[in-house]
């Protein structure tokens, strides 16, 4: 039995952050997690910018409205759903994936949480746990399941290097080069052939 775990931002979707960087003008939001591994680090320095300019959770939200999925990006989760159950396991936030989780047809996704004060200041930010991805292929594991990973990023690596199958989807040419034991692909056809054939 096989669950079948997908990032979210790069892979299935465009990165938000980079899509609000470039509607608010500030170039430093363009950093994610393909150039930071630490995650933690990464939101604190985001959440200062934010305040430094006074922006906060309904900006954002503006951008997302905006966003739609990657082209090809739904029709390839309808198609994969017919092979195995498919989780969504990302370190976006659940006030930032609504819309997206809409427009690619309400597929289950698990990811973190924002703390928002009145004022729509973004104040923090609740992990779902730690070390979020690989933690929760391994709790699909030990329930008696294979795990084929997908993602982009270093935050994705843990999944994939714990899953039965894990490949990099529309990677950075530094991750490939770093991680070449691991198949990267850069279209839906080619990821979903490799998915198919890790189940056989």
């Amino acid at each position: 039995m096989y669950i079948t775990c997908l990032d979210l931002e790069g892979v299935l979707v465009p990165e938000i952050w980079i899509a609000f960087a470039e509607a608010s003008g500030i170039p430093e939001l363009k950093r994610t997690t393909r150039d930071e591994p630490d995650y933690d680090k990464l939101m604190k320095w985001r959440i200062g910018i934010l305040k430094e300019h006074g922006l906060g959770l309904k900006e954002i939200q503006d951008t997302i409205a905006t966003i739609d999925p990657m082209p090809g990006a739904r029709e390839f989760l309808d198609k994969l759903r017919e092979l195995s159950q498919v989780i969504i396991i990302s370190d976006t936030f659940e006030q930032f994936a609504g819309p997206l989780m809409k427009k690619l047809g309400y597929p289950t996704i698990f990811c973190n949480s924002l703390k928002v004060a009145e004022n729509g200041e973004i104040t923090g930010f609740r992990m779902r746990c730690e070390k979020s991805k690989l933690t929760t292929v391994r709790a699909l594991q030990s329930i008696g399941y294979d795990t084929i990973a997908s993602g982009d990023s270093h935050n994705d690596l843990g999944m994939i290097e714990a899953s039965k199958a894990g490949f990099l989807f529309r990677t950075t040419d530094q991750i490939r080069k770093e991680y070449p034991q691991y198949p990267a692909y850069e279209t839906y056809d080619e990821l979903f052939d490799a998915i198919r054939a890790a189940m056989k």
